[in-house]
């Protein structure tokens, strides 16, 4: 029992070592490339972190900061005007409801509406709040995603072609189809 249990090791052990002696991939990167790769895209996504925008800048991607820098803005506007109705009628509906005859609601609605106004606009203020920090994550992946696509190939020599296609069978009968043709390197 132990000699064949032995016989089966070593005949494990030379099967792995002959199946081990195949040719490497020729596309397989070195340690140092991809670590070159990670490290800028990984750089890339820390700078836009830091500040919008500044991760785009180091990929040479300079048309995507007005981009950015707009729609932070647009939804930096459209939080702090919410915030501010909404701070608007929530007073005026304190004011509608302490009962001191000194404070007055300015804004001639009534109780109930002022109610649905303040949640409105709390609900548009939240909003641009999430939005914004949506734009600000899609700002970060981007340079990190922008960064890893610069070592993509786009040649000429990377093509689809589709072309139709017509053939007669050996009995004379009309074939017709859509070749699909993928050229590599």
């Amino acid at each position: 029992m132990k000699t064949s249990l032995l016989y089966t090791f070593l005949a494990l052990f030379i099967y792995c070592n002959v199946a081990h002696a195949q040719v490497d991939d020729s596309l397989k990167m070195t340690r140092g490339t991809r670590k070159a790769i990670y490290s800028t895209a990984r750089k890339a996504m820390i700078m836009s972190a830091c500040l919008p925008g500044l991760g785009q800048a180091y990929n040479k991607s300079y048309w995507k900061i007005p981009v950015i820098y707009v729609a932070l803005g647009g939804l930096s506007y459209w939080g702090i005007n919410s915030h501010k109705q909404y701070k608007y009628y929530s007073n005026n509906l304190r004011y509608e409801n302490d009962g001191d005859s000194t404070t007055i609601n300015i804004s001639n609605y009534s109780t109930d509406q002022l109610i649905i106004q303040k949640k409105d606009f709390r609900k548009s203020r939240d909003n641009a709040i999430m939005i914004g920090i949506l734009v600000y994550l899609i700002n970060v992946i981007d340079a990190n995603v922008d960064a890893h696509l610069k070592t993509f190939d786009v040649s000429d020599d990377l093509s689809l072609q589709i072309k139709p296609y017509t053939n007669f069978s050996y009995n004379y009968k009309l074939q017709s189809g859509i070749t699909l043709k993928l050229n590599f390197k």
